[in-house]
């Protein structure tokens, strides 16, 4: 994670300040100290804040944050989530990469929680997708796991999941599965994306470790929860929103996959003040 963290903060260091900040150059001289607070303007799950932190400390190692508030907790609108001080021009130029990781990072952790809140009792856990930002997904994951959800895998190296398109690649659920128990070795589980009956039941035939029902009614999810029996975890996907999941996780399905968590995303609202 750290080292993501560095190479993320880095390549958004280059892309904003690239040959220098001109403002600030011709503005404020290079000696001026400042202090500066990071503030909430609404309420949020916190997310991030080591993030902003690394931000500040690649500008300038000796830079001076103190953090007051932890990742994962509810903050309050004008909460001081941390304070900053160092070179006027130091702050000026992390500002907006530290605030922009940072905001995106709580808004995903707060529509995680909400979520998770959700389903709260069912005994269904809130997980997330690849529909990530490109280059920001240890990021965007970490931020579900700070509202409470889980990570589904992390990308194509470190789980199986057999889609629409490898069955039809590999010629059905059934060959691709039975390539992949071939292939795999014992320590790792096999999901299958299905869409009908008839797909759940291949899939239960071939030995899948997790089924995936994908864009299915409400119906056909306890349809085919009955129908697995325990015999893998489900998994529900597709068409889930806040107003849908209560009821996608009462028909006893055990993950409910959520893309919106980090596809649609709306950033936290965080400003960062100079003290006067």
């Amino acid at each position: 994670m750290q080292f993501e963290v560095e190479r993320i903060v880095r390549t958004a260091l280059e892309e904003d300040i690239g040959l220098g900040d001109i403002t600030t150059e011709v503005t404020v001289a290079e000696e001026t100290m400042a202090r500066a607070e990071l503030v909430a303007k609404e309420e949020f799950t916190l997310a991030g804040v080591a993030v902003a932190e690394a931000v500040f400390s690649a500008l300038d190692p000796e830079i001076s944050f103190e953090k007051l508030l932890s990742d994962g907790r509810k903050i309050r609108r004008g909460e001081v989530i941390a304070w900053i001080k160092g070179q006027a021009s130091v702050l000026l130029q992390g500002e907006r990469t530290a605030l922009n990781l940072m905001q995106r990072m709580s808004g995903i952790a707060t529509l995680t929680a909400q979520y998770v809140e959700k389903v709260a009792g069912t005994g269904a856990v809130i997980v997330d997708t690849r529909k990530t930002v490109p280059g920001l997904r240890a990021l965007d994951k970490y931020a579900v796991r700070m509202g409470g959800g889980r990570n589904h895998r992390i990308g194509l190296f470190d789980g199986v999941l057999i889609k629409e398109n490898h069955s039809a690649a590999a010629g059905g659920i059934t060959a691709a599965v039975t390539r992949a128990k071939q292939k795999l070795p014992h320590t790792l589980k096999i999901e299958v994306e299905t869409r009908s009956m008839e797909e759940v039941q291949e899939a239960i035939d071939a030995g899948a470790d997790i089924i995936m029902l994908d864009n299915m009614s409400l119906a056909e999810m306890r349809q085919g929860v009955e129908l697995i029996a325990g015999r893998a975890l489900v998994e529900a996907s597709g068409g889930v929103n806040l107003d849908t999941v209560r009821n996608i996780a009462e028909t006893g399905v055990n993950i409910i996959s959520v893309g919106a968590l980090t596809h649609s995303v709306k950033a936290a609202d965080i400003s960062m003040l100079f003290d006067e």
